[in-house]
């Protein structure tokens, strides 16, 4: 359904080292992007790079810290310079940790809200000009179904992903009159090498399927054809939505 439907498209992807940003990248190559993996680890940009190539699509390693204004500017300038286009910016950039408010300290709290609000906030505006003077253009942020529910031990990570949905819609809005796309998706627990050491503990992973109706984890696959529905010309009319890919958890 969606091969080679991006041939000529270009795609900047954040947080694409590793985890569902890795998949993300892979699904946009072998949809026929050309995809400037960016992150803030190059060895592992590289490895995500060669993977992009092997699907046939030209890669560009592009370290970037999203928090950092001019580092950001660079990514979408460096993008421009090698591709001569941008069509699709993905916000995938996001960190988290499990701590009892209490015990949180502030530039904690600020660490998270950075990359994962203010990052998507930058990446937006750096690509968004370019997408607003070409009259076209597609965001896709990964928001989090946790900013659906209660979650104990997370508050600035759904306080910040939560923040991400709403700074979605309300880009939406403020672009549809320029043709430029904005949406989320909103993953639950996936199955990664971020959440692996988590996993490793069967009391944890217990206690986690639980609450998920499916009884499992997701595969990074499985929000590939999300990704790649939203950021093609199928979804020319569809701009403000949030898609959860959660195997119901964030509904029970």
């Amino acid at each position: 359904m969606f091969e080679h439907h991006l041939d000529g498209k270009v795609a900047v992807v954040t947080g694409a080292g590793r985890g569902l940003g890795r998949a993300i990248a892979l699904a946009l190559a072998g949809a026929g992007a050309e995809v400037t993996v960016a992150g803030r680890t190059r060895s592992n940009l590289e490895d995500v790079a060669s993977e992009v190539k092997t699907a046939g699509a030209r890669a560009l390693v592009c370290p970037t810290d999203v928090t950092d204004e001019a580092a950001v500017e660079h990514m979408i300038n460096a993008t421009l310079e090698t591709f001569g286009r941008i069509d699709i910016l993905v916000n995938n950039s996001g960190v988290l940790t499990t701590t009892p408010l209490l015990d949180q300290s502030a530039d904690d709290w600020d660490r998270i809200l950075d990359t994962n609000l203010r990052g998507t906030f930058l990446a937006t505006k750096a690509a968004g000009k370019h997408f607003v003077a070409q009259r076209s253009g597609k965001v896709l942020n990964v928001a989090s179904s946790f900013a659906l529910k209660g979650t104990p031990h997370h508050a600035a990570y759904c306080s910040s992903k939560a923040a991400v949905m709403a700074f979605t819609t309300s880009m939406a809005v403020e672009w549809a009159r320029y043709n430029v796309q904005v949406n989320a998706v909103a993953p639950g627990y996936f199955v990664t090498d971020i959440n692996a050491e988590l996993r490793a503990s069967d009391e944890f992973t217990a206690k986690v399927l639980k609450t998920i109706p499916a009884r499992r984890m997701g595969d990074p696959g499985e929000l590939a054809p999300w990704v790649l529905a939203l950021v093609g010309p199928g979804s020319d009319y569809t701009t403000g939505s949030v898609v959860v890919v959660d195997g119901g958890q964030s509904i029970q």
